[in-house]
């Protein structure tokens, strides 16, 4: 019989991230947000949870867990800000795994160790100004010379790419094209530092506004042909795989964002007074409620089910497509309906409604358009175009 319910080691871990978003990330996170600024502070305390290593095993400084365990987390953290979320699931799902699943012996223990510690943030350079939803449209380059590769091009919307704990972009290059002349994309890791290596000034963004986010140009950036991870050619195929990976862990993220919004819906209406009574005594409160709570059930649902496949070693591309897209959208839903009970509080900055009112809609986008996810979707039902 199939029990949805956590282990007691899942439980335990879910209690003890809650309790941290709730004593540590609540009270400091509304200035840092307002302000623009990256959490050095939360971030470092998270480190030494142990929370960057999660999925990784002991042999590399890894807490020996694995995704379902990050999932858990990131919804955890996102229940209270999606800023804070974000930089853990850029920092692991898309910073470090590469490395992990394709890296070689000696590129894991040069860098997981520093990354699972939380000490030094990894960023995943896939899109570009002309390349996004079409990541096989990279114009990026990368030419052998010697023994390195001389990469020129640019990327955009990078997130953990510029900051001060910053250690490496592992980005998408054109290392030479194929015999029908089709490219082959690979992956090669640039430290930060590197000559010619630019990072953009931060954007200025709706949302995610405590997250760093960068557009980054590399202008004859010269790094070491060891530097490839995994095979030359093989780059486009292991992002896609890491994209898939990443849509469940985006998945957690927005239930915990759709989670966050009950919260703050049932504390107010239980308050808020309006013509002498709660507003929560309206049924019409009442509804919006039931039918936030009841997205979000099913949002947790689709991603414990996608991240229990992907565990399993079972196909998990559908149900990662599913679960992001429909818990992205439920945020969004959770985060208007959020904002309307809340009223002219709800659009206030300093209110948390406020904030996942900014957030949510970025989860439609970012990791795959909720097109894209409907594309895959299709595609895996053996519908083609």
């Amino acid at each position: 019989m199939l029990d949805h319910r956590l282990s007691s080691e899942y439980e335990d871990l879910r209690r003890t991230v809650a309790a941290f978003a709730q004593d540590v990330v609540a009270p400091k996170i509304g200035a840092y947000y307002e302000e623009r600024r990256f959490p050095y502070e939360i971030v470092a305390e998270m480190g030494r949870m142990g929370l960057f290593g999660l999925p990784f095993p002991e042999e590399y400084g890894g807490m020996g867990g694995d995704y379902f365990a990050l999932c858990i987390a990131l919804e955890e953290l996102a229940r209270v800000d999606s800023s804070v979320a974000i930089t853990l699931e850029a920092a692991v799902s898309l910073g470090a795994m590469p490395i992990h699943r394709f890296g070689t012996e000696e590129q894991k223990r040069e860098w997981l160790p520093k990354l699972c510690s939380g000490e030094v943030l990894g960023a995943f350079g896939l899109t570009e100004p002309g390349a996004g939803s079409d990541a096989g449209g990279t114009r990026t380059t990368a030419v052998r010379d010697g023994d390195h590769w001389v990469i020129n091009g640019s990327k955009c919307f990078i997130t953990n790419s510029g900051t001060d704990i910053t250690g490496l972009v592992t980005v998408t290059a054109v290392t030479g094209r194929k015999p029908d002349g089709r490219p082959l994309i690979s992956s090669i890791i640039v430290p930060s530092g590197t000559p010619g290596f630019t990072v953009a000034a931060p954007y200025s963004k709706v949302g995610w506004n405590a997250s760093d986010t960068h557009e980054l140009s590399f202008d004859d950036v010269r790094v070491p042909l060891a530097n490839l991870v995994g095979e030359e050619g093989r780059g486009y195929a292991q992002f896609l795989r890491i994209l898939d990976e990443g849509r469940i862990a985006i998945a957690a993220l927005g239930t915990g964002l759709a989670q966050g919004c009950v919260d703050e819906s049932l504390a107010y209406a239980g308050t808020r007074q309006a013509f002498g009574r709660p507003i929560g005594t309206n049924q019409v409160i009442q509804f919006k409620i039931a039918d936030m709570e009841t997205r979000t059930h099913m949002s947790r649902l689709a991603w414990r089910d996608a991240a229990s496949r992907l565990l399993h070693g079972e196909p998990f591309k559908k149900e990662a497509a599913i679960a992001k897209l429909y818990s992205s959208e439920a945020a969004v839903d959770n985060a208007r309906e959020a904002t309307q009970i809340h009223g002219g509080y709800g659009y206030m900055n300093e209110s948390a409604v406020g904030r996942f009112w900014r957030d949510c809609k970025i989860l439609e986008i970012g990791e795959g358009t909720s097109e894209v996810q409907r594309m895959l979707i299709a595609r895996e039902l053996g519908m083609t175009s």
